[in-house]
C-alpha cells in the first residue's frame, strides 16, 4: 500500500530545482509524483512512456529524490495503480450515497455507473489499476482483507441479498455485477461499442437481476 508514514521527515531540499524549489517532508514527495504520474497518464501519456526522470522533472526534483521513493519503474506502477484504486473506490462510493435515497438497489446500480464512467474517464489508469494486480481470485480472500473497493462490492451484495443467501448465491451475485460493470467498461475502452450517459444507465439497471432468486 502507499506509504502514508510520516513520522520522520526527511527534508529533500538539496533535490528541488528552479522554481519549485522549497522542503519536501517524507510522503509529501511520493504522493506529487504518484499525482504527476496519474495526471500524465490522464493525459495521453502510454505506460511504456512514462519515466521516473520526466516525473522528477514535472514536480521540479533530481532523479535522485525520486529513487528514494521508487526504485524502479515497476514500484513507481504498482503505486498508481493503488492510487487510481483508491480513486475508483472513492468515486463509487460518492455515487452510491448520492443515490442513496432511492434505497439499497438504486446505490448499488449509481455506483455500478461509477465504475464504468471512472474507466472511459480514465481509461490508462483503470487498464493500469488491472493490470498490477495480483493475480488470484479475489472472492476467495477474506473480504476485510481486501481492497476497500472489493470489500464495498461484497458488502453492498450481502445488503441487497436474503439474509439466508448461501456463500455460493454471494458469489455469484457478486460475479455477475462484477462482470456486467467491468466487461461494458472494456468493450467501451477497446472500441467494441459506443457508451454515452443513457445506455450506462439503462444496462447497470439490469445489475437488479443478479439479485432476482438468489437466496438457494
Amino acid at each position: 500500500m502507499i506509504d502514508k508514514d510520516n513520522s520522520v521527515n526527511i527534508k529533500e531540499t538539496q533535490d528541488i530545482k528552479g522554481d519549485n524549489r522549497g522542503t519536501y517532508h517524507h510522503g509529501d514527495l511520493r504522493e506529487a509524483l504518484i499525482r504527476a504520474g496519474v495526471a500524465a497518464l490522464d493525459d495521453g501519456t502510454g505506460v511504456e512512456e512514462l519515466s521516473l526522470r520526466a516525473l522528477a522533472r514535472s514536480v521540479g526534483v533530481s532523479a535522485t529524490a525520486v529513487y528514494r521513493h521508487f526504485p524502479d519503474k515497476a514500484a513507481l506502477l504498482a503505486a498508481l495503480a493503488l492510487a487510481g484504486l483508491d480513486r475508483l473506490g472513492n468515486a463509487q462510493q460518492a455515487a452510491a450515497q448520492q443515490a442513496a435515497g432511492g434505497g439499497g438497489l438504486a446505490a448499488f446500480g449509481a455506483s455500478g455507473g461509477a465504475y464504468i464512467r471512472f474507466a472511459l474517464a480514465h481509461p490508462a489508469l483503470f487498464r493500469l489499476i488491472w493490470v498490477c494486480n495480483p493475480k488470484g481470485d479475489l472472492f476467495a480472500v477474506e473480504a476485510d482483507h481486501t481492497h476497500a473497493a472489493m470489500a464495498e462490492l461484497r458488502r453492498a451484495i450481502a445488503a441487497n441479498l436474503p439474509p439466508d443467501a448461501t456463500p455460493e448465491a454471494r458469489r455469484a451475485a457478486a460475479l455477475s455485477c462484477w462482470s456486467l460493470v467491468h466487461g461494458l467498461a472494456m468493450l467501451a475502452l477497446d472500441g467494441q461499442i459506443t457508451l454515452d450517459e443513457a445506455t450506462i444507465d439503462r444496462v447497470v439497471g439490469g445489475l437488479t437481476g443478479a439479485f432476482e432468486g438468489s437466496a438457494a
